[in-house]
């Protein structure tokens, strides 16, 4: 790996090792823990790539708080989400704090030098993820995200496509888009905005961008948040309501080959492939180019033309769109319950009748499935509910023969302290003869998590 650009002594005492960075000591505990198995990259392996791209990941992270994912026994053990600093912090760590939509106050991290990065990856914290404000105003975000994730089964030649339709919307409306990698499956790409709006309207903005990118191109982006209505790649306009973060420029990502999130141009985008992008290659890249994002603070947009548009969608009809589950109900958001576990209106309403005609006898009110989804299992680790389902696979073969990519649903629950996964399959595509019962959840691991 490449020499840190960034001034930095090192010294090695036993399974300790102490770095000095930007004139401040940070102690290394088993600095030689292996954090990847397969390429056998450690925590000092970290820590060293922090100190090569720390000026990029500041202008990604820095000078806002901080969501750390820590993973202290490598990408194969139990991680965590943490949003409150660690009480056992040096003093030159600075902290914020933050009221979090559920009323909550929490102390965040928000590093502002080399340093606090050092300090970071020493507490296996391999994936920043930052709020889109800055420390010193946190109601008004100077961000906007757009985040493309692919429905399983899409490839990366189609996000692309989807990311380009993202640039010209983007452009349409006046304002700049920043793309990289989200070290994983899917893209963000990064808007700088003037500090000017609450997240309320940041997010009303990026559901009238969701919407217009899926205008453009039905058949291949989506603005559905519910997962069994979606396809091609969901524009996720959730991801800019308060207290929502993703992994910001830079992170590295619990992929066996350690990707990292990589800030792309747009020319870039057609030929680049996320692989390309690892603890190994970035600081070579880094060292050459420098941060392909290094004028993004130059580039603040207007959001107007975008709120514009959303209010044209509302007097059209099309309003809100459904929160994540632990937001509180919202003035004007539609039902907030998945298509398929939704119920018909009662016998004797407006709509009932409407929809059924003159009935003499009323009758209990029914469940209406647009999709017939059972559950298979629920596990803390994802590799335990992707195992239950290959065993449910092994139980009925018939039926996953017909399955589609996107028919299962995968989805990554994240509480308040754990996160845990959970596996439903759509049986749409399974003729109605051989589509199997729900059954007893294999596994059925037992979540215990206060929120």
């Amino acid at each position: 790996m490449p020499r840190s650009r960034t001034p930095a002594t090192q010294e090695s005492s036993g399974e300790r090792e102490r770095i000095v960075v930007a004139g401040r000591e940070v102690t290394i505990s088993n600095p030689h823990k292996v954090l990847f198995p397969k390429p056998k990259h450690t925590k000092l392996d970290l820590v060293r790539y922090y100190l090569v791209v720390a000026d990029g990941a500041l202008r990604g992270a820095g000078g806002r708080p901080n969501v750390l994912v820590r993973y202290p026994n490598g990408i194969t053990g139990e991680y965590f989400y943490q949003k409150r600093a660690p009480t056992s912090r040096p003093p030159w760590i600075e902290v914020v704090s933050l009221r979090f939509p559920s009323g909550r106050r929490a102390d965040e991290v928000v590093p502002r030098d080399a340093a606090a990065l050092v300090w970071l990856a020493n507490l296996a914290c391999l994936e920043l993820h930052p709020h889109p404000v800055r420390a010193d105003d946190l109601e008004h975000p100077d961000e906007l995200r757009v985040d493309l994730d692919p429905v399983p089964g899409v490839e990366w030649a189609q996000i692309r496509e989807v990311a380009r339709v993202v640039e010209a919307v983007l452009a349409d409306f006046g304002l700049t888009g920043w793309p990289k990698t989200s070290g994983s499956r899917g893209l963000h790409v990064n808007v700088r905005i003037e500090r000017r709006w609450a997240f309320d309207q940041v997010r009303r903005a990026a559901l009238a961008l969701a919407r217009e990118v899926e205008r453009r191109a039905p058949k291949i982006a989506t603005s559905k948040w519910w997962k069994e209505e979606r396809h091609g790649v969901f524009v996720d306009y959730n991801q800019n309501a308060k207290d929502r973060t993703v992994a910001s420029a830079y992170s590295v990502r619990p992929t066996p080959d350690a990707r990292v999130s990589a800030p792309i141009t747009w020319e870039e985008l057609k030929i680049c492939d996320p692989a390309d992008f690892t603890l190994v290659t970035m600081p070579e890249r880094f060292t050459r180019i420098g941060d392909r994002h290094a004028a993004i603070d130059d580039h603040s947009g207007s959001l107007e033309p975008l709120l514009e548009l959303s209010a044209r969608h509302e007097r059209e009809g099309l309003g809100d769109a459904p929160w994540p589950p632990h937001y509180k109900k919202q003035p004007g958001e539609p039902m907030r319950v998945q298509p398929s576990r939704r119920r018909g209106p009662y016998p004797g309403s407006k709509a009932h009748a409407a929809r059924s005609g003159p009935s003499s006898s009323p009758s209990p009110r029914r469940r209406v499935s647009k999709h017939p989804l059972i559950e298979i299992g629920r596990a803390k680790r994802k590799e335990d509910a992707l195992a239950g389902l290959e065993r449910w696979k092994v139980r009925h073969p018939e039926a996953a023969a017909h399955l589609e990519p996107a028919d299962v649903l995968v989805d990554s629950m994240r509480g308040r302290f754990t996160t845990w996964t959970r596996i439903r399959v759509n049986l749409q595509h399974v003729p109605s003869e051989l589509r199997p019962p729900q059954e007893p959840l294999d596994p059925a691991e037992k979540i215990f998590d206060s929120s």
